[in-house]
């Protein structure tokens, strides 16, 4: 095999695969790159048995060829040289050496035969749409800070993606929680997504693809099968496994009843939740919510360092409420929202209360209340 391909072409493509590789392997394979030149191309998959990410990069290809390379280190190379330089990439007659050759730098690198290296995205898959990519990021970027770490729920640790139907209209529809918050978004069914299953995307895969949609805006080819679901990305395809269980019915911690409702100018209250959770204990970072006419007090009172209490204008109507919230969690869901304005509909000290954006009906957020 032999490969000549402009750095930046070979860096993007490796920046998009190697990270899905682990740094800690006990299988020798699954820390290489599979290179494989062919016509004017080369492609590299990377692999760690649940997620897969295969890039196609434009190459000068001499002499056709597969082998396999040390994807960090291959990266960390090709990170480290000139911008805008040529590289040589070749493999003769030793199968385990791979030479990389740019200027007056070269380096061999051990390889691995490329029929050594599994293939993820084998099997069919039965149904197929397309959705905008900007959608696809809103929905991972709008949910993936709600996705549990909890091993032992491992059907929390990813994002819920299924058809619902609100008034006679159908939607796609993505869900995470960590049973203390929830984060709900949809978006219009996509052609072709009717009758799709509800599927389970794990978090790494989450966090990888939104790495790919960050990047384009054009349109993404979703394909599904019982156990994998590929995303298909100009020259990118991610394929991952899906986390086998099933997620359970979120709708049910959704209040439907909340009758009190305040609104508060968004930014205003995450900067006076930051401000006085400066005070309170990393363990249980809980901040106090006082609410009365036209006025909410939030306050935190930690005995070991001392206590903190602001004031701020809202619009709110009902009884008086005293409610606490983990600090972290207003935090992420307040940094969630486009508009100016929050509002919250609440019920009483136990029972959940919603977080809406003011300007955005698609976007829904539960928070779990905490004793203060």
């Amino acid at each position: 095999m032999r490969v000549t391909i402009e750095r930046s072409e070979l860096l993007t493509s490796l920046n998009h695969v190697q990270s899905v590789v682990e740094r800690r392997n006990t299988i020798p394979i699954l820390s290489n790159v599979l290179f494989q030149a062919e016509a004017q191309s080369v492609r590299l998959t990377a692999t760690d048995l649940d997620v897969e990410v295969i890039e196609t990069a434009a190459a000068e290809v001499s002499q056709e060829g597969a082998t396999t390379a040390p994807a960090h280190m291959l990266y960390d190379i090709v990170r480290k040289l000139p911008d805008g330089s040529q590289l040589e990439i070749e493999q003769g007659p030793d199968e385990h050496r791979l030479t990389v050759r740019c200027g007056r730098s070269q380096f061999t690198l051990q390889a691995l035969p490329s029929e050594e290296f599994p293939d993820l995205s084998a099997g069919e898959f039965e149904q197929h749409f397309k959705l905008d990519a900007g959608q696809l990021k809103r929905l991972i970027e709008k949910t993936r800070f709600a996705i549990s770490t909890e091993e032992t729920r491992y059907y929390l640790n990813g994002i819920y993606l299924h058809e619902v139907s609100v008034d006679g209209t159908s939607y796609l529809r993505a869900v995470a929680t960590d049973g203390h918050r929830l984060a709900q978004v949809q978006y219009p069914l996509p052609d072709g997504a009717a009758g799709m299953p509800g599927i389970i995307v794990p978090r790494k895969t989450v966090l990888e693809l939104h790495k790919i949609v960050e990047q384009d805006d054009g349109e993404v080819s979703v394909d599904l099968s019982p156990t994998k679901v590929r995303f298909s990305i100009g020259s990118v395809v991610l394929t991952s496994k899906l986390i086998d269980g099933t997620f359970p019915d979120y709708e049910r911690v959704i209040p439907k009843d909340n009758e009190k409702t305040m609104t508060v100018d968004a930014r205003t209250f995450a900067h006076a939740v930051d401000r006085v959770s400066t005070v309170s204990s990393e363990k249980g970072r809980a901040v106090k919510l006082n609410l009365e006419k036209e006025k909410l007090t939030l306050s935190v009172n930690n005995p070991d360092s001392g206590s903190a209490v602001e004031e701020l204008a809202v619009d709110y109507d009902a009884d008086a409420l005293d409610i606490g919230f983990n600090a972290r969690y207003l935090l992420d869901i307040t940094g969630q929202l486009g508009s100016d304005s929050a509002l919250f509909l609440l019920s009483d000290a136990g029972s959940p209360t919603i977080v809406r954006d003011t300007d955005d009906e698609t976007a829904l957020y539960v928070l779990m209340p905490m004793r203060v």
